[in-house]
């Protein structure tokens, strides 16, 4: 007998921001894997939680499959959208190469992104064409971010920027925003989302020529305009003809 495993994404902070779908997987399932902050947020009566570190992604989804396998139903926690540089890929990596895991029945949840509830926050800073970029360079080597940020430049897309600036590595936001400056990006608007949607958020926009590396930390969603990005009021915005 196998179970089931449900991959939720659990919204940027705000349980108002929780689906009522992602609630009605969490009520039937048995048990909840995830990143330790994550798991603490779903904990309810009847639900084993198995928590772990924030690096150790594949052998998380491993051990949910296996548990699957065993008949439980489990929920694979992430924060925001489980397909945005979260949990539902590195399921699918578990999958590959386990034909016996291939019959767990298996179902994605969309979430609320931190992306799209700091663009919410702001206004509508991708309201055109937009890309979504991890700063993050422990998964890809930073060449292809560096490749990545001036090609979308070139572009004029807006970009949502992922894990700017970590305490471990605070130096790759500073040369992101060397990179973007160097492609003639400076007059751009550029805003930072700190605890977007929680009670302590902030909203701070400007343009990109004036900000500074440590503006930025993980609990930051970054949002650099593009060429017409624009101020109305208090409100940030990318026309839809730009």
């Amino acid at each position: 007998m196998t179970g089931r495993l449900d991959i939720i994404g659990i919204g940027p902070g705000d349980e108002a921001l929780i689906t009522p779908d992602v609630r009605a997987v969490l009520a039937q399932a048995t048990d909840a894997v995830g990143y330790i902050p994550y798991v603490e947020r779903v904990a309810g009566p009847g639900l084993r939680l198995h928590p772990s570190d924030n690096r150790v992604e594949l052998d998380r989804a491993r051990q949910a499959l296996q548990m699957a396998l065993q008949g439980q139903r489990v929920a694979v926690v992430s924060s925001g959208d489980p397909g945005v540089f979260a949990m539902a890929s590195a399921v699918f990596e578990a999958l590959e190469g386990w034909p016996e895991a291939q019959q767990v029945e298996i179902a994605v949840h969309p979430g609320i992104t931190a992306m799209l509830a700091a663009s919410a926050a702001l206004g509508a800073p991708l309201g055109h064409d937009f890309c979504c970029i991890n700063l993050s360079d422990n998964l890809k080597p930073w060449a292809l971010i560096e490749m990545r940020l001036r090609l979308a430049a070139e572009a004029d897309f807006a970009m949502a920027f992922y894990n700017p600036r970590s305490a471990s590595r605070p130096e790759g936001f500073t040369r992101a925003l060397e990179v973007l400056m160097a492609s003639q990006c400076g007059e751009r608007l550029i805003s930072f989302a700190r605890n977007v949607s929680r009670p302590d958020q902030t909203l701070l926009t400007l343009p990109l020529k004036d900000a500074r590396p440590e503006m930025a930390d993980m609990r930051t969603l970054v949002i650099l305009g593009n060429s017409a990005t624009r101020r109305v009021g208090d409100w940030v915005y990318s026309p839809r003809f730009a």
